[in-house]
């Protein structure tokens, strides 16, 4: 099939998903009001890959039959390569402002990575789980599948073992697939994508087999409900809620009730070493996806506090300029992160698919020594730092500098409406004009400010930026088991014990 268009991605949410909001079971997306910005913004997605202009930069060949597809497919091993994936992620990134941190393409880059490890990992003890998987990257790739994910397991005691929660996990296996109970949290962008991955986020210990699992289906499929948060567009003009009724992607708790899972779309079924290796061993088109995202958030950002000092006369004030100073300066820093973190993803890709070939690897042995979240002991881990440790900790200074900008004009911010109003829409332009621009643009820009980081949306956002490559506190633990932590230690205890 190829790229599909806007109207192709709509058509096919209207599946009968068991889909629940705000305490209405919502059967068909495409009618659910406050979904239509979001679903809006994804169709315009897809539709530009049909935009003459962009077609070459946001796609490549595909190796099935020469149609375009999504250069978030592609498996990435040289710098050319690297260059074309960087191009259209930034490109697209862009277009929804670094806002959406589930766009198709994070899940095209996450098959992806699952593709490329498939033989070696998934494969190495059944073949057929390296085919399920390598096929289920085709499938996405060439019929352009809007897909999500869960995340957490749901913790109903976080002192007690994982056994003793209610994660999703195999209840019973028959000749044609598995059946699964139980839930995951946190499925972003579900309310409005084709496919749900479960994947394995979270290390498994001896015991848990039953809950070391890997699959992929379509989101209507039978035994599976999705029970969304309320959502944060509420009918509210752009003007109003300008990123709120745009780009709320939606976040949603998936339970399981005897779901029924053919083997086809099975990747990993009680295999304790594939499944804590799995993420382990991705190169990492995951990361550098995710680093272009936050790269592109932090440049629409410093654009916002720009355009604020600018409206409020302090753009030539030293202290302002300070301000935005610094986060010109992140910005540079994350451009040098985001090219860092391609030039390892496509080391890694290398030895990665050296590996497939490799009689003498075997997956068992390394797996106690290197295993790590979504990273590897003995390999570099700059993609994975930059989004632990350096966009967490942008965003919210970021966040920050923007109120010291905005200060009290972001709370005194009338609405659309009232500057229609005949009786006091000459009063809000002559009190409410900035010092380039009048009234009502004074207060569009303070909303887009408010929206950004203080309104309903932009608390969420924060909260998303804070632990979007997982709990702050295990990163800092997991990083702690490098080996540059000796390295460095030995440092130290070379100068003590010289004798001069």
């Amino acid at each position: 099939m190829g790229l599909k268009t806007g109207a192709q991605y709509r058509e096919l949410l209207n599946d009968g998903r068991a889909l629940y909001i705000g305490g209405e079971r919502v059967k068909n997306p495409n009618q659910y009001a406050p979904l239509q910005g979001i679903i809006k913004t994804i169709s315009e997605h897809y539709d530009d890959f049909h935009k003459p202009e962009l077609q070459a930069r946001y796609t490549y060949a595909s190796p099935a039959d020469g149609a375009p597809v999504s250069n978030s497919f592609l498996e990435a091993v040289t710098w050319e390569q690297m260059e074309q994936r960087i191009i259209g992620e930034t490109l697209r990134k862009e277009a929804t402002y670094g806002m959406m941190g589930r766009m198709p393409d994070f899940m095209n880059a996450f098959v992806t990575d699952l593709a490329v490890i498939a033989p070696h990992v998934l494969g190495h003890k059944d073949k057929t789980f390296a085919d399920n998987a390598i096929n289920y990257y085709q499938y996405c790739r060439d019929q352009d599948i809007c897909v999500t994910h869960t995340l957490a397991d749901p913790r109903k005691d976080y002192s007690k073992p994982l056994g003793e929660q209610n994660s999703v996990r195999i209840v019973r296996e028959a000749d044609d697939g598995i059946y699964v109970t139980g839930a995951r949290m946190l499925s972003t962008l579900a309310p409005v994508s084709h496919e749900l991955f479960v994947g394995p986020f979270m290390p498994r210990q001896p015991g848990e087999e039953a809950m070391a699992l890997c699959f992929a289906i379509p989101v209507a499929t039978a035994g599976v409900k999705f029970i969304s948060r309320e959502s944060y567009a509420r009918g509210r003009s752009t003007f109003d809620r300008p990123l709120s009724e745009r780009f709320d992607e939606g976040d949603s708790l998936v339970v399981f009730d005897n779901a029924f899972i053919p083997w086809e779309r099975v990747f990993i079924a009680g295999d304790l070493v594939a499944h804590n290796m799995l993420a382990a061993s991705f190169p990492g088109y995951l990361a550098l996806q995710a680093n272009i995202r936050g790269r592109a958030k932090l440049r629409f950002m410093i654009g916002l506090a720009v355009k604020m000092a600018k409206t409020l006369g302090r753009s030539e004030l030293p202290r302002y300029r300070e301000l935005i100073g610094e986060m010109l300066g992140f910005s540079e820093l994350a451009d040098g992160l985001v090219e860092a973190t391609a030039r390892e993803v496509q080391r890694n890709a290398v030895e990665e698919m050296a590996k497939q070939h490799d009689p003498n690897f075997n997956l068992v042995d390394v797996a106690k020594e290197t295993a790590m979240l979504f990273g590897s002991v003995d390999r570099g881990m700059v993609g994975l730092a930059s989004l632990r440790f350096f966009m967490p900790m942008v965003n919210t200074r970021v966040n920050e500098l923007i109120r010291l900008i905005g200060s009290s004009s972001m709370v005194i911010t009338t609405t659309e409406a009232d500057f229609a109003h005949p009786d006091i829409a000459d009063d809000l332009e002559k009190y409410m004009s900035g010092a380039e621009v009048g009234g009502k643009q004074r207060v569009q820009i303070m909303k887009l400010a408010w929206d950004a980081v203080a309104s309903e949306f932009g608390g969420r956002q924060e909260i998303y930026e804070i632990f979007f490559a997982g709990d702050p506190f295990m990163g800092r633990q997991l990083h702690y088991q490098t080996p540059k932590r000796d390295q460095f230690e030995a440092m130290v205890t070379e100068l003590l014990e010289k004798d001069d």
